[in-house]
């Protein structure tokens, strides 16, 4: 009987690191879609979205028989409680990446020309980090590592407060380029917000083996 639900659980890891891998695959395509102004790379996005929901539904069934079927208790239980919240957080994620990806297609729709966003790339290149280490964290059951992430939130918003401080810049600098700084903040914001999301994961990962949620136990 333990050995059928180790196997589930080995199963339910894999799906974790697959729907982790579609989210990354989406903000990197994002992120590439706007420093090259590709149209065709932006509209990937969507349909990996669609991919991420799909993965969330099957994760949540895959839960669901888990916990109906074997009835687990303690640690398993937590285990799979913090893997119900957490595909929360990643389908989340996906959503935010096509949000991105839209305000990219919009912006082509209008002449967007591409420009120097190091610092957009920067942001994606660490949320997509966050996102790795938060999923791998789960499944090595590695709190440590979890600890690692929360902490990392800083860097992000560091990065953030400085893309908001030069796009301030630039519109004083020339206020007709407004609109355009403006979705190159909203896309900035976006990639806060899946940092944000990194850490839940990583919060939920601290309660799966520890019991401890935010400081709280549970």
């Amino acid at each position: 009987m333990r050995s059928r639900f180790d196997s589930q659980l080995a199963l339910l890891n894999a799906e974790l690191i697959q729907m982790g891998a579609l989210c990354e695959e989406a903000i990197s395509k994002a992120a590439k879609a706007l420093e090259n102004g590709d149209r065709m790379l932006a509209e990937q996005v969507k349909p990996l979205e669609g991919e991420i929901d799909q993965m969330e539904r099957d994760i949540e069934t895959l839960c669901l028989k888990l916990l109906l079927q074997q009835q687990p208790v303690a640690r398993d239980l937590r285990q799979i409680s913090a893997a119900m919240k957490i595909i929360t957080d990643m389908e989340r994620i996906g959503d935010q990446a096509a949000d991105i990806a839209e305000i990219i297609l919009a912006m082509l729709a209008q002449g967007y020309v591409p420009e120097d966003v190091g610092h957009i790339r920067e942001m994606a290149a660490e949320v997509i980090k966050m996102v790795t280490e938060s999923v791998d964290s789960y499944v090595q059951k590695d709190t440590v590592r979890a600890k690692l992430v929360i902490a990392h939130d800083d860097i992000v918003d560091q990065c953030f407060d400085r893309v908001k401080q030069v796009l301030i810049g630039n519109i004083a600098e020339n206020p007709g380029c407004g609109e355009h700084a403006l979705d190159l903040l909203m896309i900035d914001k976006y990639l806060e917000r899946i940092g944000d999301h990194a850490v839940n994961i990583a919060e939920w990962v601290i309660f799966a083996v520890t019991g401890e949620h935010k400081g709280e136990a549970l």
